[in-house]
């Protein structure tokens, strides 16, 4: 059973958003630095801005699939519906992202792109990992929980 406070709803996506935000910042910093040769002043600036935009995309993300997830008549979390969070987020934040990128680097979409690839291939695993270890922890979110859920 979850600690009684991250049965709410929105007490459980903060603390959710809030620890991923954290270790993304990090990871995100570094190795925009590394793969750029940009200082990590300049791609802290995109870590922070990238953090923002993903936290508010997390929570409308997150609570639009949610409700979906309750509409199921099959509750839990199997791999299906894993990959396709993970995926589906990632593939709105990379939208929103890419253009980001290009201009605080100062390149072209493309390029914006070519280094987000990369970024791409880490938090889909990341947001995949970092969500399944969370529900164990945790507990699953009201909507995904029933007699047949699976953690």
């Amino acid at each position: 059973m979850p600690p009684p406070r991250l049965q709410n709803p929105t007490i459980r996506r903060i603390v959710y958003v809030s620890l991923y935000e954290l270790v993304a910042l990090v990871v995100v910093t570094a190795a925009l630095a590394i793969v750029s040769g940009q200082p990590a002043v300049d791609t802290g600036v995109i870590a922070v801005a990238s953090s923002v935009i993903a936290v508010s995309w997390a929570y409308v993300f997150n609570l639009v699939f949610e409700r979906w997830e309750a509409s199921r008549r099959v509750r839990g979390r199997s791999l299906a519906r894993r990959v396709a969070h993970a995926t589906l987020y990632e593939a709105g934040l990379v939208l929103m992202l890419v253009p980001l990128i290009a201009w605080q680097l100062d390149v072209t979409l493309g390029e914006a792109f070519l280094y987000d690839l990369g970024l791409i291939a880490f938090f889909t695993a990341y947001t995949f990992g970092f969500t399944a270890l969370f529900d164990r922890l945790f507990g699953l979110p009201a909507a995904a929980r029933g007699h047949d859920a699976q953690g």
